[in-house]
């Protein structure tokens, strides 16, 4: 340390401390404004980024918000529709049922009246044969021409036992 005091030079410290100086004031005259401003935009800048930041995080609760509420009026609007659709189904199998029991109905109808039909015929049929058989019996009768009321009834048991009803 003795060394350095020896070598002590006050014109040099002088003429250093000038330079010195001299290099502040540039420095504050033209370095220090900018690089203070580009702080201070850099500065601003963060601010609005953040703001920015916060407004966008807002929004995107917002949206949330609202996806929300659409995805529960969609699910409203399906429940909605799927009901509707239920209720058309259920509207076209009742609607089928009361055809089907129309046209059962009316295949009834047209059943009865057929057995109706042919129990008429049968019957026709039936008196058909029962008066041939009576006509026979009564020219069976006259022809023979019985005198007595014992011979007559004879013969009408006697015919009665050679026919056969079908």
């Amino acid at each position: 340390m003795e060394t350095l005091l020896n070598d002590f030079s006050p014109g040099l410290f002088f003429m250093q401390l000038l330079i010195l100086v001299i290099l502040i004031v540039l420095l504050a005259k033209f370095a220090w404004k900018p690089i203070l401003t580009s702080l201070d935009e850099r500065e601003s800048g963060i601010e609005d980024a953040l703001s920015a930041a916060e407004n966008a995080r807002k929004e995107m609760q917002n949206l949330q918000a609202d996806n929300a509420k659409l995805v529960k009026e969609a699910r409203a609007e399906r429940e909605a529709m799927m009901k509707e659709a239920r209720d058309v189904r259920d509207a076209m199998i009742a609607e089928a049922k009361e055809d089907a029991k129309e046209v059962t109905a009316a295949l009834i109808e047209k059943a009865q009246a057929s057995i109706n039909q042919e129990k008429q015929a049968a019957l026709a049929e039936i008196k058909k044969n029962v008066a041939e058989l009576s006509i026979g019996i009564a020219e069976s009768v006259i022809k023979k021409e019985l005198s007595n009321k014992k011979d007559q009834l004879e013969l009408v048991e006697g015919i009665l036992k050679d026919v056969t009803l079908n």
